[in-house]
């Protein structure tokens, strides 16, 4: 595929619209360095934003129809402004509906959309397509909403327009980041620290590994462990798990809720310290974090997968000095933390971890701190 460009989504929309754009704007992938599992339950968590990222070329229409064009699925969807599609159409014209529904008088629209975030790989393409969506109909119309306003619109559209649940992370940091920075999100009050995140300056890469697998077991999943940390705080007499302390935890007597209830808690601190840490540029402290974040999420959680368990094995044989899985589990992505010039041995254990196994080859990219959505 020819790289994403605003040219080259340009010229999409002119090709499939007939007409030149008024703009376009893009959003930014993210990974979530520690912190998964989190966001839901009040607690910390620390991503970042990826420079892989989706762009949307966009003009406005007064007839009240919504044609959206995706270069992935190489589709385009028409439709009535207020009504929500099917499939991958869904979180465009989610955001559209939303936005309505906060009083923005939509008349229709044209977009022409493409990407250079990976789909189905936990990395987060559905925020960066909604945000990016959502900063161009805002400016677009004189940008009634600030950006806080802009992130509840895309939560609302993931949660309630495409049916998707959403803790929030992925919309505030791809609206939020800034270059070089992870974003600490505290999703009990809202509020967010950036903090120092220069992998460069410090002597290391962070890999992403792409198991390129999502298996059928997710389905159902994530609402399920959404109640059952439910479950957790309501056992505890606590609103949510962001309350309650590792010793709490174990005093949950359902076996699995604990499990659930202790990888929470334990999560939250675990990202409060990686943070502790990058403030001081302690980038090498912060392997030891990762490894335990992984196990918990595989032992604890149980949302890790026999890919992504090999994949983060491998990559600590390669020369990572921390892995874990990243995102909502099942199959999708994991991270490894590598000094400088050793990605290579890194990629190499993996994949030939994955050959062995006669798995289908991941996918691989070097993930640097991007900046937030904007016009191009």
């Amino acid at each position: 595929m020819d790289a994403v460009s605003k040219e080259s989504v340009l010229q999409q929309f002119i090709d499939a619209c007939g007409y030149p754009a008024t703009g376009v704007w893009a959003a930014p992938g993210r990974v979530n360095l520690i912190g998964e599992h989190t966001d839901y339950n009040g607690g910390l968590c620390l991503p970042v934003a990826l420079e892989q990222r989706t762009l949307v070329a966009v003009a406005l229409r007064s007839d009240g129809i919504v044609r959206v064009h995706s270069r992935q699925s190489d589709e385009t969807y028409t439709g009535s402004i207020g009504d929500i599609a099917a499939g991958w159409a869904a979180y465009p014209t989610a955001v559209l509906w939303s936005l309505a529904l906060e009083g923005l008088p939509l008349g229709g629209i044209d977009l022409a959309v493409d990407s250079s975030v990976p789909v189905g790989a936990g990395l987060s393409s559905s925020a960066a397509l909604t945000c990016s969506v959502a900063l161009a109909v805002n400016e677009l119309h004189d940008s009634p909403f600030n950006r806080d306003q802009l992130v509840q619109a895309c939560i609302r559209a993931e949660n309630e327009g495409v049916g998707a649940p959403t803790g929030g992370m992925d919309q505030t940091i791809a609206l939020f980041a800034q270059p070089s920075t992870a974003l600490l999100l505290d999703c009990q009050d809202g509020s967010t620290e950036p903090i120092p995140f220069d992998l460069h300056g410090a002597g290391f890469e962070l890999i992403v590994v792409d198991t390129r697998v999502k298996h059928s077991l997710a389905d159902g999943q994530y609402g399920l462990r959404r109640a059952q940390c439910l479950d957790a705080a309501t056992a505890l007499g606590v609103d949510s798990l962001r309350e309650a302390t590792a010793n709490q935890a174990e005093t949950v007597r359902d076996p699995i809720l604990r499990a659930r209830a202790r990888h929470v808690v334990t999560e939250i601190e675990r990202t409060r310290r990686v943070a502790e840490l990058l403030r001081s540029n302690r980038f090498s402290d912060i392997g030891e974090l990762l490894d335990n974040s992984h196990a918990s999420l595989r032992d604890d959680f149980e949302v890790s997968c026999e890919e992504l368990d090999v994949a983060v094995a491998a990559a600590r044989r390669g020369g990572a000095i921390g892995a874990r899985m990243t995102g909502g589990g099942f199959g999708g992505s994991a991270i490894a933390l590598v000094p400088e010039g050793s990605g290579a041995e890194v990629i190499g254990s993996v994949s030939r971890e994955f050959a062995v196994r006669g798995w289908r080859a991941p996918h691989f990219l070097s993930a640097a701190a991007g900046g937030s959505a904007t016009r191009l």
